[in-house]
C-alpha cells in the first residue's frame, strides 16, 4: 500500500477504533490496481497485445473463465496501464489540430452489463475517448454512432476496445455484438470477454485467439484476501487461518471469497468487534447462495429494479409466503413509488434472468398450484450495504 493510502485510512477513522476503515478495498465489485498474483495471466495478454508497443493493431481475441477467475481484475487493471501510455508513445485523439499522429492505438474498456442497448455501446466507447461529456440525451444512436464513426477513422493507429461479461443475461450477446462492431471502420481491434467455452460462442469465428483464465489456485486466493483485508480493515482484523478457510470454500472463485470477507467484516462492524472471528466467517459462508449471482449483477441493475430488491431482503417472513404478499408488501413502501402491477413484473423477469428464485412452497391449503415465494440468488448483506453505500 503506498503512502496516500495509509493518509487515507486514518483520516476515515474520524478519532475512532473501527473494524472497516474503506470499504472499497473489501469489496467484490471494486478491482484493485495492481491484481494479486495473476503476472502469468498478464503475461499471455501482453503477449497478445505485443503488436501495440510497434504501433499495430493486435488481432481479436476471446478471454474466457469461470465466474470469479479475476477476468475482469485483470483487463481493467492492463487496459488502465495501457491508458496511460507515455505521451510520446500515445496521443490524445479528441482533437483535429494535433501536430502529429499516435504511435500507438488507444484502449478502451466497456461493461457490457452498463452498455447493452446500441446507444449505450457506442457512447461508452465515445464517452472514453474524448474528453468532454458526451450527452446522454438529446442525441440519436445515428448521430452518435456517425461521430464515433468519423472520430475512430481518424485514430490512424486504431483503437483496442475490451467488451467485459458478454452473454450474461442481462447484457450484450455475442450474435449482437458482432454486429455492433460491424459498424465501426476496420482500424479496430477488440476483445471479448465472457464465460463460455470458446467451442459455445460465435465470437470465436472471428477472433484469431483464445485466452483462458482458469479459477484461482488456494494460495492465490489467499493474497488476494490478504491484500483486501490490509487495504481495507484495522490491523489484524483478519487472522491468515481465516482468510484460509474462506479461500478453502470458495474453490477458487474470488467474487464468493471477497463476498465472504466482506460480509464477515459487516457482521463484526455490526457487533462492534475489533476482529473478524470464525463465527463472522462461518455465517456469512452460509449467506452466500450455490451458485451465486455476481453483485456486479446485481448493482448493474436499472435504480428501480434495485429499489424493489433493497425492500426485497429487508421484508419480515410472512411477508415473502408468496409472490403476491411479497408484491403488495414491496408496493406499499413509499420511496419505491411503483404499482403493485409494477413490482410484480420486475420480481418476474429478475426471477426469469437468474437475479432472484421463484421457489415453490412447501405447504400448501391443498386447493390449486401451490404459491411460490421470491429468494435472492445473492448474498443479502452485502448487497444491503454497496447499495446504501451508493445511495
Amino acid at each position: 500500500m503506498d503512502i496516500e493510502a495509509r493518509i487515507k485510512r486514518r483520516q476515515r477513522r474520524n478519532g475512532e477504533p473501527r473494524l472497516i476503515q474503506d470499504y472499497e478495498s473489501i469489496s467484490p465489485v471494486v478491482h484493485i490496481e495492481e491484481p494479486a498474483d495473476r503476472g502469468p495471466v498478464l503475461e499471455r495478454l501482453l503477449d497478445h497485445l505485443d503488436p501495440v508497443f510497434d504501433g499495430q493493431l493486435p488481432p481479436n481475441a476471446y478471454v474466457y473463465g469461470p465466474c470469479g477467475s479475476g477476468k475482469s481484475a485483470v483487463i481493467t487493471a492492463l487496459f488502465a496501464n495501457l491508458e496511460q501510455l507515455p505521451t510520446e508513445q500515445q496521443a490524445i485523439i479528441h482533437t483535429t489540430t494535433r501536430a502529429q499522429p499516435p504511435t500507438s492505438p488507444s484502449f478502451v474498456y466497456v461493461n457490457a452489463r452498463e452498455t447493452a442497448s446500441e446507444f449505450a455501446f457506442y457512447h461508452a466507447i465515445l464517452d472514453a475517448l474524448v474528453d468532454e461529456s458526451v450527452p446522454e440525451h438529446g442525441i440519436g444512436t445515428e448521430t452518435l454512432k456517425s461521430r464515433l464513426h468519423d472520430l475512430v477513422r481518424e485514430q490512424r493507429t486504431g483503437i483496442v476496445i475490451a467488451v467485459d461479461h458478454i452473454s450474461e443475461p442481462e447484457s450484450i450477446q455475442a450474435p449482437d455484438l458482432v454486429e455492433l462492431f460491424a459498424g465501426l471502420p476496420s482500424n479496430v481491434s477488440w476483445l471479448a470477454i465472457g464465460r463460455d467455452d470458446p467451442s459455445a460462442t460465435e465470437l470465436t469465428r472471428y477472433t484469431a485467439k483464445s485466452i483462458s483464465i482458469d479459477r484461482y489456485q488456494r494460495q492465490m486466493l489467499v493474497d488476494v484476501l490478504m491484500t483486501r483485508a490490509s487495504n481495507g480493515l484495522a490491523q489484524q482484523g483478519l487472522d491468515h487461518s481465516l482468510a484460509r478457510h474462506i479461500a478453502d470454500w470458495a474453490d477458487g472463485n474470488a467474487h464468493d471469497a471477497l463476498a465472504a470477507l466482506f460480509i464477515a467484516a459487516e457482521l463484526a462492524e455490526e457487533r462492534g468487534q475489533d476482529r473478524i472471528t470464525q463465527a463472522n466467517v462461518d455465517a456469512a459462508i452460509g449467506e452466500v447462495p450455490d451458485p451465486c449471482v455476481s453483485l456486479g449483477v446485481v448493482l448493474s441493475l436499472p435504480t428501480n429494479r434495485q429499489a424493489v430488491l433493497r425492500e426485497l431482503i429487508d421484508l419480515e417472513e410472512g411477508e415473502r409466503s408468496s409472490v403476491t404478499a411479497t408484491t403488495e408488501a414491496i408496493a406499499s413502501v413509499d420511496s419505491v413509488d411503483l404499482s403493485a402491477g409494477t413490482v410484480k413484473r420486475f420480481l418476474y423477469e429478475m426471477a426469469e434472468s437468474g437475479v432472484v428464485d421463484r421457489v415453490e412452497a412447501t405447504v400448501t391449503n391443498g386447493q390449486g398450484r401451490p404459491p411460490s415465494r421470491v429468494e435472492p440468488r445473492f448474498p443479502p448483506t452485502a448487497f444491503r450495504r454497496l447499495y446504501d453505500l451508493q445511495q
